[in-house]
């Protein structure tokens, strides 16, 4: 269908903030995300409750020599991209997203999956978009669902709480 596969990288967040034992981490998740599917672009994953910040391993290493052509928080030009993401398992939820954030005018809270659907279906979209999905959040099961959404609700608790001591 024309969709691509990136690799939400964790590396630093896993590595302990250890930028060369992150870079060998990367390497060897890349080469084995490559073996399943072409990857062209990566986006880091926010870790909100690490206190590190996987977007830092790029201050260390060059993405670009692993043939990666994008990583949307150095790459995309966020006055012309509307960034939509699912993270806090709630569409642009600003009141749990701690690094998983862009500075553009598109700053829009949809209020669920039908008000996204709409917005594109009748065109009050900008013309160049990217959706970051957790798929696991979307489950057509009860059982997973539930978890995932008390899981990520006490989460969001949390985070919000940071994201208030952030903002006093």
């Amino acid at each position: 269908m024309g969709h691509e596969i990136g690799y939400h990288y964790e590396d630093m967040d896993r590595a302990k903030g250890n930028p060369d034992s992150a870079i060998v981490s990367f390497e060897q998740n890349l080469c084995m995300l490559r073996k399943l599917a072409p990857i062209n672009t990566i986006c880091m994953h926010g870790s909100p409750l690490s206190k590190y910040d996987n977007k830092d391993l790029w201050k260390h290493y060059d993405y670009r020599s692993y043939h990666i052509i994008g990583e949307p928080y150095f790459d995309l030009n966020n006055e012309k991209v509307f960034y939509v993401t699912d993270t806090g398992r709630k569409w642009n939820y600003s009141g749990a997203s701690i690094r998983d954030k862009v500075k553009g005018p598109f700053q829009v809270e949809l209020s669920n999956t039908d008000s996204l659907i709409d917005m594109i279906m009748n065109s009050k979209t900008p013309d160049q978009m990217m959706i970051t999905t957790h798929p696991q959040r979307w489950n057509d099961d009860l059982v997973p669902w539930v978890i995932e959404l008390i899981g990520q609700s006490i989460k969001n608790l949390f985070k919000r709480l940071l994201v208030q001591r952030q903002n006093p």
